[in-house]
C-alpha cells in the first residue's frame, strides 16, 4: 500500500482522490464567496493576471483543468472569442455543475468535460494552451498531472499554473496564524464545514515549492518555466514552455 499526504494526514493514494472529491462536494455551494472572504477579494486580481500572462490569442485552443466554477474559464473564453475553444474540465461533479450553470447564465455554451488530470481523454498535441489554478495541488500524482498536461499541448504551447506557495519568510508567522485560527471557523460559519478549509490550509503546506515545482515540471517536458511571486508569495504563478 503506497502512501500520500492528505494535507497532514498519510492516506492510501488510492483514497485521496476520493476524499478531496468529498472536500469540493461539500464547499462546492459556497466556493465562489469563500474565495472572496478568505482572499479579501486578491483571487480575481491572481486570475486576471493569469490571463494576462497566458495571452491566449483569437482562435486559440485551450483546456481548463480542475476548472470548478469556471472564473477562469469565462475570461479564457472572451480572449479565444467565437473562433476559439475552451475546454472546462474537473474532476469533481459537484464544482463542474456549478461552473457549467455559470457559464450557460454567461451566455457560454462550451465543452464541459468530468475527467481526471491524470489521465486527460484528450489526443495529444490538441491544444495552444492549457491553465489550471488551485487545482494542482490537491492531485496524487503531480508528476503525472504535469506529463499529461505537456502531452495535450501543441510543441511551444504554454501552460499556466496559478497555485498557492510558499510566502515570503517576514509573513510567515501571520499567515499561518491566519490559515489555521481564522480560515477554518469562517469556512464553518459560512459554509458550514470548518474541515475542509483546514484541509485546505495544510493542502498548501504540502504542496511543492516555487523552486520545486520549476524542476517538476522541467522534468514533465517543458523546455522554459518562469516563475511569477504574487501577493509576496502567497500565490505563485509558473509558466512553461512546451518542447
Amino acid at each position: 500500500m503506497t502512501q500520500t499526504h492528505f494535507g497532514y494526514r498519510d492516506v492510501d493514494e488510492r483514497d485521496k482522490s476520493r476524499r478531496v472529491r468529498a472536500v469540493f462536494d461539500s464547499v462546492a455551494g459556497k466556493y465562489d464567496l469563500m474565495n472572496d472572504l478568505m482572499s479579501i477579494g486578491l483571487h480575481r486580481a491572481w486570475k486576471a493576471y493569469a490571463v494576462a500572462v497566458a495571452a491566449p490569442k483569437p482562435g486559440d485552443s485551450v483546456l481548463d483543468v480542475a476548472a470548478g466554477t469556471g472564473d477562469l474559464t469565462r475570461a479564457l473564453a472572451r480572449r479565444v472569442g467565437p473562433r476559439g475553444c475552451v475546454v472546462h474540465t474537473d474532476i469533481n461533479e459537484a464544482m463542474l455543475t456549478a461552473g457549467r450553470d455559470r457559464l450557460i447564465n454567461a451566455g457560454l455554451n462550451l465543452p464541459t468535460a468530468l475527467c481526471d488530470a491524470e489521465a486527460l481523454p484528450f489526443a495529444s498535441a490538441s491544444f495552444d494552451l492549457v491553465c489550471v489554478a488551485f487545482g494542482l495541488r490537491n492531485m496524487t500524482h503531480k508528476e503525472q498531472a504535469l506529463r499529461e498536461m505537456a502531452r495535450v499541448l501543441k510543441p511551444g504551447g504554454k501552460l499556466v499554473v496559478l497555485e498557492f506557495s510558499k510566502v515570503a519568510e517576514p509573513l510567515r508567522k501571520p499567515y499561518d496564524w491566519y490559515s489555521f485560527r481564522v480560515l477554518p471557523r469562517l469556512g464553518q460559519w459560512v459554509a458550514g464545514d470548518g474541515d475542509s478549509y483546514r484541509y485546505l490550509a495544510e493542502s498548501i503546506r504540502m504542496h511543492p515549492s516555487q523552486a520545486e515545482l520549476k524542476a517538476m515540471m522541467k522534468d514533465a517536458g517543458f523546455g522554459h518555466v518562469d516563475v511569477h511571486n504574487l501577493s509576496a508569495g502567497v500565490v505563485a504563478l509558473h509558466v512553461g514552455l512546451r518542447c
